[in-house]
């Protein structure tokens, strides 16, 4: 095995590592539930029954909870299997609903700037998933402009400053309360101009008065149409998976009105209900781009399906 080699495997080794260590209350949760359920019992009406509401409490929604279970007994009723077994078959179910939509962020190169679109409802974690995605372009040798059009919330402009001068990009603000679209539209005029690879926009998330939000939201869409018909070049739901089922509505809701092109979810570390995922790729098809883990930049990481139903399920790597 050469270095290169090797080195791939630590980074790997060590990028599943801190999945499994992130996701360990959802682990916690299947790995136990599973054990309780399968040691020395076979595999039966009432088993599956148990299988099937543990993976309905780990949120992965009725209908994957439904056709995980269908899966797992198939060939195999009346059969005794221990928990390591169920795990790794478990695993390898929840891998096949998920791999369609494990896609990393790509960047068109021929969009200049390559503008994208951050939604999703306050507290997600949006301004430190922009930060963390502006710092990851930033080390791919790409210049970044961030645009605070979270105009309402001066902490949201605060901290994403703090952000672009952590990773050295410039961030494009107006006054509180000022005009998100007209914000939009002039951080799109400057980064066409100093000739930046991508645009991040920030944007409110307000979910509680919704028409209002929404009404902003296209209007910011509609503003940057006049310099470039085709932005956003992608539009970014960012999801606090500790939100459970209400993440399904949030998908639904902004999938409407800014035409999301993918999903980063975020605090996975924070939940034993991981599952949610399982149930929002079973639902949208969305292209799940990157997963967050932890407070670290490591720890916002690009999405693998297989890596993640290991590291739920409590399977083996």
């Amino acid at each position: 095995m050469s270095e290169t080699d090797t080195e791939t495997g630590e980074k790997k080794k060590s990028l599943f590592q801190r999945m499994k260590e992130g996701l360990t209350r959802s682990t916690k949760s299947l790995s136990d539930g599973v054990t309780g359920i399968f040691t020395k019992r076979k595999l039966d009406a009432a088993t599956l029954e148990e299988l099937e509401e543990l993976l309905i409490s780990a949120d992965l929604g009725l209908d994957a909870a439904a056709a995980v279970t269908e899966a797992v007994g198939k060939d195999r009723y009346d059969k005794e299997v221990s928990p390591e077994e169920i795990r790794v078959i478990l695993a390898g179910e929840i891998a096949k609903v998920l791999k369609p939509v494990e896609q990393p962020l790509a960047i068109d190169t021929t969009k200049k700037p390559f503008v994208i679109l951050m939604a999703g409802v306050n507290g997600a974690g949006k301004t430190t998933t922009i930060g963390k995605i502006g710092a990851k372009l930033k080390a791919e040798g790409k210049s970044v402009m961030l645009a605070a059009g979270d105009t309402f919330r001066a902490a949201a402009v605060e901290q994403l400053k703090i952000w672009g001068s952590r990773i050295g990009a410039p961030v494009c603000a107006t006054k509180i309360g000022g005009d998100a679209a007209g914000l939009a539209y002039e951080a799109l005029a400057r980064a066409k101009d100093e000739g930046a690879d991508v645009l991040m926009i920030d944007t409110a998330g307000r979910l509680q008065n919704k028409a209002d939000l929404m009404a902003e939201l296209e209007k910011v869409i509609r503003v940057m149409r006049k310099l470039d018909p085709e932005a956003p070049h992608a539009a970014l739901l960012v999801l606090d998976a500790t939100t459970g089922q209400n993440a399904v509505n949030q998908v639904e809701i902004f999938g409407k009105v800014a035409g999301i092109t993918g999903l980063v979810v975020t605090k996975l570390d924070g939940t034993a209900r991981g599952g949610i995922l399982v149930a929002i790729a079973r639902k949208f098809g969305l292209p799940v781009h990157m997963i967050g883990v932890g407070e670290g930049i490591d720890d916002l990481q690009d999405f693998s399906a297989e890596a993640y139903a290991k590291a739920i399920t409590g399977a083996a790597a």
